[in-house]
């Protein structure tokens, strides 16, 4: 079993080659596809008890993946026998640990270590970081952290003073019983879709608060038997072959938000579920949206309108502005009275974790560099921090592609990098920025005829000067090929003083040697 808190002698890990930052989805595929590539040199370091990233953290009621379970899972690991077609939160996390498990990769994870900040040391050819471990030096940094983990929270008046518990979908404190409570919900996106059928029933009233009504399609959630997992067992290349058919309707999704014109059939079908799913004619308008689908992110459920029609359920179709005691206001005059307030406000997409801390080249921070637009190249590299590697990094996501397809294509350009690196015995690369500024004019270019960009909404796809620097504009299939292909004249290269030795499959870590 990997335990929660792994063990050993941490603050003799000093030199390491790669740190990985982040034990979420993203950091554990990184540890097993470097490991896989022969670079066992590896550590990864999480803040939290145990793995999980977004997967650990999340787990209000009713959390679940919109993206059917065979596609978000890995494809080295693909073979689980998920329990329904849409996984809930227990099952994704559980199957986490099963993965890190199987693939032993309990001896390169540090539990409960914060890294506060880091910085690159030119002469070196290294990062240092600074950790609640005590300080690392690592050749090569990833940053595995993810865009769905600084919880927005509400920020209007008296919210501090509310008469009673405050429960935010990321932070779920289960010890809150709402039973036969007055519950007030903020926000109408996915984690209150799923948040409000799952509370509805233990409690007396639930008041939601929608700022933006959202496109809302039917969600296939279906349970998956045993004899049908056995199936795919016994038939070669099923599995296979039902992954590579979720992967097409996505794709499809994705084709019409690109294509704002195709869009609209989506929109005939999102109609024809509201209008089947709540009688109430007032209640439609207020859930009918006023842009085009997927300009913002495209919700799936089933049981979100018959829950808001249910008698006790009320929709107040205004953002809510200040807390007064128990009573919630809205910007129309609404009041309510509460007696738990649930804030499902998402994440705050365009923060991404230590780029306040972390110190290039030239001394200036990634948030510094960026300047409140974040922006990579392929969303990995970024000019004036050498040797670091972004995963699910600006403009690679959209409102369709599931993120580990992207996640996987990411690590082998990442491998191709590290391998690239030591077999021209190179010290460190780092991104031109002139490729790193073509890439993302065209990027931007492509972007402005999509639906994320000409749907006529607001989202945390845009940063607070307006650009996107979330969606990628083309098709997942051409984000794979791009990042298969690793190009080393995009990059510049330092050649140490001395050769950087090749990893050796079955090699010792330093780290590892350090602790002998």
């Amino acid at each position: 079993m990997i335990p929660a808190q792994a063990t050993g002698n941490a603050r003799a890990a000093k030199d390491v080659r790669v740190v990985v930052v982040g034990a979420g989805f993203s950091g554990i595929g990184a540890g097993i596809r470097l490991r896989d590539a022969g670079f066992h040199d590896v550590l990864i370091l999480e803040k939290g008890p145990q793995l999980g990233g977004t997967w650990r953290e999340n787990t209000y009621p009713g959390a679940a993946c919109d993206v059917p379970s065979t596609l978000y899972s890995y494809s080295f690991t693909p073979d689980t026998a998920w329990t329904r077609v849409f996984a809930g939160q227990p099952e994704i996390h559980a199957y986490l640990r099963a993965t890190a498990e199987r693939h032993r990769i309990g001896d390169m994870l540090r539990c409960g270590v914060q890294v506060h900040g880091a910085r690159w040391d030119q002469g070196a050819g290294r990062w240092l970081l600074q950790t609640s471990d005590g300080p690392y030096r690592a050749a090569v940094l990833v940053l595995a952290t993810g865009p769905w983990h600084t919880p927005y929270r509400l920020d209007v008046p008296g919210i501090e003073d509310f008469d009673g518990p405050v429960l935010h979908t990321a932070r779920w404190d289960h010890d809150v019983d709402l039973t036969g409570r007055r519950v007030s919900v903020v926000g109408s996106g996915a984690s209150a879709v799923q948040v409000l059928p799952a509370i509805q029933e233990r409690a007396a009233a639930v008041d939601l608060f929608q700022r933006t009504a959202q496109w809302v399609l039917p969600k296939p959630d279906l349970p998956l038997p045993a004899a049908f997992n056995r199936l795919l067992d016994r038939l070669p290349g099923a599995r296979g072959a039902l992954r590579a058919g979720q992967y097409a309707l996505q794709e499809g999704f994705g084709y019409a938000f690109r294509h704002p014109r195709v869009a609209r059939l989506l929109e005939a079908g999102a109609r024809a579920h509201l209008r089947l799913a709540v009688p109430d004619r007032r209640l439609r308008r207020d859930l009918t949206p006023g842009y085009r689908l997927g300009c913002k992110r495209l919700l799936t459920s089933s049981t979100f309108y018959p829950a808001l029609a249910q008698p006790h359920v009320s929709l107040h179709p205004t953002a809510v502005t200040a807390v007064r005691g128990n009573e919630v206001l809205g910007a129309d005059g609404t009041r309510v009275r509460a007696d738990v307030l649930i804030e499902a406000t998402g994440f705050r997409m365009g923060q991404l974790p230590l780029a306040r801390s972390l110190h290039g080249a030239h001394g200036r921070t990634l948030d510094d560099a960026w300047g409140g637009e974040p922006q990579a190249y392929l969303g990995t590299t970024v000019s004036g921090f050498p040797n670091l590697f972004l995963l699910l990094g600006p403009n690679l996501l959209g409102g369709s592609s599931s993120a580990i397809t992207v996640l996987e294509a990411q690590l082998t350009y990442l491998t191709a990098a590290l391998t690239h690196l030591d077999r021209g015995g190179h010290r460190a690369l780092e991104i031109d920025p002139a490729a790193q500024a073509a890439h993302n004019t065209a990027v931007q270019e492509a972007l402005a005829a999509t639906v994320y960009n000409s749907g006529g909404c607001t989202s945390y796809y845009f940063s607070p000067g307006g650009r996107n620097t979330f969606a990628w504009p083309w098709s997942t299939g051409r984000l794979i090929r791009r990042l298969g292909r690793f190009d080393p004249d995009a990059y510049a290269w330092d050649a140490p003083a001395r050769p950087v030795a090749l990893p050796h499959p079955g090699g010792q870590p330093s780290w590892s040697r350090a602790n002998t």
